[in-house]
């Protein structure tokens, strides 16, 4: 950083992204220079420091004026003149992406032939210049197929479903442009997949989380993170974006990477962006260091920002015109009433329909305690959970508790840590786990537990009683085990097993057959980070303290032997 004499960055587009990305450079002491054809209602007009240059972002000379002055020009949009670039470069002017970079992403077919020869997964392409290509196509892969524009094509646009060979040329017309069409074969995908690589011109690199992508008419509406996928496939999905881009010589900046989890569990690369993207929006909010941010660092040589999340989870809802503001802005006031809403809108007008115009970023401690906002966001603007068909639903989101047990004879036990839980709102799942009888799925189960976001585990411990200690040598998540009487020792063999667990293996239990005080238990857990279970808690506390006082005065008023009568035969709380 250089505060007495800052560097300036060259942005070639004011859209929203060159807006985000120049809000972020004072924070750098940085300051921007935008090239936009769109006059004083393009969203970067006004907040550039360094100036506004008016004009189109393939037009040679507008780019030579922008780049007077810059110490680095960067794009927020891929559709650039690539020879333009190239003359920049020619003539010294500091380009990042490089030219190179946006040459092999701007045409998709060239894009599949760079990666396809690096050797990352992808689904099966064609070249499909003519109809008869498509045809040919259609045969091989089989339909439905997906004919794509190889120039141009952004936000579904330039995107054609075939589904029947006798409308080959209506839909290669459909998408046929001066850079000619492709096809690709139909992914049988669970989920749509996106992650954000940021590379430094010092050659550092980093990937943000996997987040699953929820599209509607090919539009990107909602970002979950992390992803709502099995942790080795989000894993798998970092790794394949991060092969791609470190495929491509001098690659910099941000770049938004679009992939398929198959229903195999497999990851196939899907499209690449050298620039911010709709899916990293989320980052704002929930990472220390925000994707325009990073992508500033990176094209300007600075240490890369932080790219985990900061939050146990993140949301993105994008907002689009509806035809008239007050609709569009409807789901902006429903966020502003939310604790938990960021909301970021583009300065943009009119809402013409489908019109990006903004977004909200929502944060939380964990998924399923977002999935009330998500949900109510989603209604606000028009989008549906459910039926709309693979890769297009939200996932049910993982539990905050496991309860777990060896058989269903304990389950009557166990119910009440259910009745607990359910009683302060968290959100957990019940299953059957025999450390004897099912030892390959409980050694899954505790492997892959905190992976998917399960926070504490309550294991039964009936029988021969090994389920607690077994999955807590395998987590390193708490463990409550549950002592559960029995016919034959009556529980006492569980506890001891339990509390005689070797050093290093720690398990918490609770009194012979007292689930409810491992829900409770549970919930002291998760409330020690959350503010809200800790208020309930503390409310749950003094309702029992009310209880035993208004006991203590019922006692007073009617003297012992008519409590007693009133208790029943076999003592415990009285019954009046």
């Amino acid at each position: 950083m250089n505060a007495s004499n800052p560097p300036v960055i060259g942005i070639i587009g004011g859209g929203q992204l060159g807006r985000m990305m120049a809000l972020e450079a004072p924070r750098l002491s940085l300051r921007c220079k935008v090239l936009d054809a769109g006059g004083a209602k393009a969203p970067c007009a006004g907040i550039s420091e360094e100036g506004y240059v008016e004009g189109g972002l393939k037009d040679s000379e507008k780019l030579k004026e922008l780049a007077k002055g810059c110490d680095v020009v960067t794009a927020e949009i891929e559709h650039i003149s690539v020879p333009a670039l190239e003359e920049l470069e020619s003539l010294g002017v500091n380009v990042q992406p490089p030219s190179s970079v946006f040459k092999t992403i701007q045409d998709k077919l060239v894009q599949k032939d760079h990666f396809a020869k690096a050797g990352v997964a992808l689904p099966r392409y064609m070249d499909t210049p003519n109809v008869e290509a498509v045809k040919r196509a259609a045969e091989e892969f089989g339909l439905p197929l997906m004919l794509k524009s190889r120039k141009e094509g952004y936000d579904g646009r330039g995107n054609c479903v075939l589904k029947s060979i006798e409308d080959a040329q209506k839909a290669f017309d459909t998408v046929n442009n001066p850079g000619g069409v492709y096809a690709e074969g139909w992914v049988d995908f669970v989920d749509e997949l996106a992650v954000m690589v940021v590379r430094s011109t010092t050659g550092e690199s980093k990937c943000y989380p996997t987040v699953s992508a929820i599209q509607r008419d090919s539009v990107c509406r909602i970002v979950v993170a992390p992803a709502r996928a099995p942790e080795s496939s989000r894993l798998l999905a970092q790794l394949t974006a991060k092969s791609a881009i470190d495929s491509m010589p001098g690659a910099t900046g941000v770049f938004g990477v679009e992939l398929f989890i198959c229903r195999d569990g497999s990851v196939l690369l899907n499209e690449v962006a050298p620039r911010p993207h709709n899916t990293g929006h989320y980052t704002q909010d929930a990472c220390a260091c925000s994707q325009f941010e990073n992508h500033l660092r990176a094209v300007s040589g600075m240490e890369l920002g932080g790219t985990d999340l900061i939050v146990g989870a993140a949301g993105m809802v994008n907002v689009l015109g509806t035809g008239d503001m007050e609709g569009t802005t409807a789901a902006l006031k429903l966020a502003m009433s939310m604790e938990r809403a960021a909301v970021h809108w583009y300065g943009k007008a009119p809402a013409k329909l489908g019109r990006k115009m903004g977004h909200i970023n929502i944060t939380a401690d964990s998924p399923a305690e977002m999935e009330k906002d998500l949900k109510a966001l989603m209604d606000a603007v028009g989008l549906t959970m459910e039926g709309e068909g693979k890769g297009g639903d939200v996932f049910p989101p993982p539990p905050l508790v496991g309860v777990i047990m060896g058989s269903d004879s304990d389950l009557p036990c166990m119910s009440a840590a259910c009745s607990i839980l359910k009683e302060f709102g968290v959100h957990f799942e019940v299953d059957i786990v025999s450390a004897h009888r099912t030892p390959v799925k409980m050694t899954e189960y505790a492997k892959e537990a905190a992976g998917r976001g399960v926070e504490v585990i309550i294991a039964g411990a009936g029988g021969a009683a090994h389920l607690p200690g077994m999955v807590a040598s395998m987590t390193p998540l708490p463990v409550v085990g549950v002592p559960i009487k029995t016919s034959t020792l009556s529980g006492v063999d569980s506890l001891h097993s339990i509390v005689q667990m070797p050093r290093g293996i720690p398990v918490a239990t609770v009194a012979i057959g007292n689930a409810q005080n491992a829900g409770l238990l549970a919930v002291r857990i998760l409330a020690s980070t959350r503010k809200g279970l800790r208020e309930k808690m503390e409310a749950y506390q003094r309702g029992m303290k009310e209880v035993v006082e208004g006991k203590s005065e019922r006692l007073k008023d009617i003297g012992y032997e008519k409590y007693v009568e009133g208790m029943g035969n076999k003592g415990g709380t009285v019954n009046v």
